[in-house]
């Protein structure tokens, strides 16, 4: 039997490292998952695109999947993804929801809270997150804005997209990023913006959010407000870094590609994604 799962990526809107409150948006660049079980035992990862960990992979079966179906067959995991590892666009979280939700199909389905937290746990496990990023697993797996309570595991706000932005986002060649550890010491302005997506005003969030982390995480600090000043309606690091994102209105996309194509990485336009993680039974 084989299943394949398709998940999304996101950025932040807010960083939960300070508070253990965060705040996200779905995009649409893609991981898809195929989980097949064949005669033997273990786990088998292959994947393209990325370099996605293969602890996590495995934790997230062990997980995901009853440990009777384990014991007696192996588990061909198959990955393909868009997003670029190790830059704060949620690969991680993407990558262990879609691995949870490909291997809850094949086992015959499981709700979607329970194949969340199977991958959030499995981040922990494998120290690929410290708290397991709850945030970013909504926004993965929901799409859309999320506002969460990491540390109680809580959804506390859900809503669709509407418009015609899009986000840019700006991949630095080099991974290099300050000590996420001294986020906390801007606990109050990470809080004051996440209170501000709790009130829906997303936008200013993300470039509250893009102050404060730009100036811990050590990006170039004339990145957000030249953004905003070419028409972004907000702007951000994204997770940890050291990605960058902007949101702006399709107008004005030309003119922050240019901008932002000047610095010595890349530029990738993405959409805003609404859609929620999906599997089904693959029919060879």
């Amino acid at each position: 039997m084989k299943a394949r799962a398709l998940v999304h990526g996101a950025v932040s809107l807010v960083n939960a490292v300070a508070t253990g409150k965060g705040a996200t948006l779905g995009t649409d660049m893609r991981v898809s998952v195929t989980a097949e079980d064949a005669p033997g035992r273990g786990v088998v990862f292959r994947h393209r695109g990325g370099t996605p960990s293969s602890r996590l992979v495995s934790a997230t079966v062990r997980r995901a999947l009853p440990r009777r179906l384990l014991s007696r067959r192996r588990i061909v995991v198959t990955l393909e993804s868009q997003i670029p590892t190790g830059y704060g666009l949620k690969s991680s979280s993407a990558i262990s929801s879609a691995v949870a939700l490909a291997c809850s199909k094949l086992a015959g389905g499981a709700g979607d809270r329970e194949v969340l937290l199977a991958g959030v746990e499995a981040s922990v496990e494998s120290k690929v997150s410290i708290t397991g990023a709850y945030d970013d697993a909504c926004a993965c797996y929901y799409g859309g804005f999320n506002v969460t309570d990491n540390g109680r595991r809580r959804r506390l706000l859900h809503e669709n997209h509407s418009g015609d932005e899009s986000v840019a986002i700006f991949v630095p060649r080099s991974r290099r990023r300050g000590r996420v550890s001294n986020l906390r010491s801007m606990q109050g302005v990470f809080g004051a913006a996440w209170q501000m997506a709790r009130a829906r005003k997303y936008w200013d969030a993300m470039t509250v959010n893009g102050l404060a982390a730009a100036a811990v995480l050590g990006s170039d600090p004339a990145l957000v407000p030249g953004l905003l000043e070419r028409g972004a309606l907000a702007a951000s690091v994204s997770g940890n870094g050291p990605a960058v994102a902007a949101v702006a209105r399709r107008r004005d996309m030309p003119a922050i590609a240019e901008f932002l194509g000047r610095r010595d990485g890349r530029v990738v336009e993405a959409a805003i994604s609404n859609q929620k993680a999906e599997a089904h039974v693959v029919q060879d």
